[in-house]
């Protein structure tokens, strides 16, 4: 798998596979996801290609003080080949590169596999409780 940078010519290929792994919510908007990234370090938006085929995204967020690792998904007929953990790395590569000396990861508690495949990466559970506040309503 090639890591490259997302391309706006990637945007319904890759809604699609965050479709299709579930990442979509009725409170987020995919489109709307995508743009914010774009307006900020677009380069921590990645996308990973195996043969002709995008299979795989990760999105990296840094504010100074911890990175963040969101929109990270591989294609279901891919998985199992190394490729999550391959665009993981990636990202957390270049957040290193920035000076962001901690990455952390939201899962939804109910999704336990996911939740299993960070813990393989080396994550673990801290003890804290992650409130959020909507400041925007997607539509």
């Amino acid at each position: 798998m090639i890591i490259r940078p997302f391309e706006n010519d990637d945007r319904q290929t890759v809604i699609k596979l965050w479709r299709r792994c579930g990442l979509v919510v009725p409170w987020n908007d995919p489109e709307a996801d995508i743009d914010r990234k774009l307006r900020v370090d677009p380069e921590l938006f990645v996308v990973g290609i195996a043969g002709s085929r995008l299979v795989a995204t990760a999105m990296g967020g840094y504010d100074g003080h911890r990175g963040s690792l969101y929109y990270l998904a591989v294609d279901a007929e891919q998985q199992g080949r190394g490729y999550g953990r391959k665009i993981a790395d990636y990202i957390a590569d270049l957040l290193e590169h920035r000076g962001c000396p901690k990455l952390n990861i939201m899962v939804r508690s109910s999704n336990t596999r996911m939740i299993d495949f960070y813990q393989r990466l080396g994550f673990k559970t801290d003890e804290v409780v992650c409130l959020g506040k909507r400041l925007i309503e997607d539509e």
